[in-house]
């Protein structure tokens, strides 16, 4: 393990160089599965239900 000591503004510089040196479809899922994540983040305000907006998706084979 690493450690290193920087400024604000030195370590987005970093991230932001990590970031663009990924392929675009790993920049995608990176972004995915931020969103993902965020999910579980604390909140002041929590919602009451968190079946709120539902996708069914419903098939039928012929």
């Amino acid at each position: 393990m690493t450690v290193n000591f920087r400024n604000k503004e030195q370590s987005n510089q970093v991230q932001e160089k990590e970031f663009l040196n990924l392929s675009p479809i790993e920049r995608i899922y990176s972004y995915l599965n931020i969103m993902v994540r965020l999910k579980d983040f604390p909140t002041k305000n929590a919602p009451e239900s968190k079946d709120n907006f539902v996708i069914e998706i419903k098939t039928s084979y012929h």
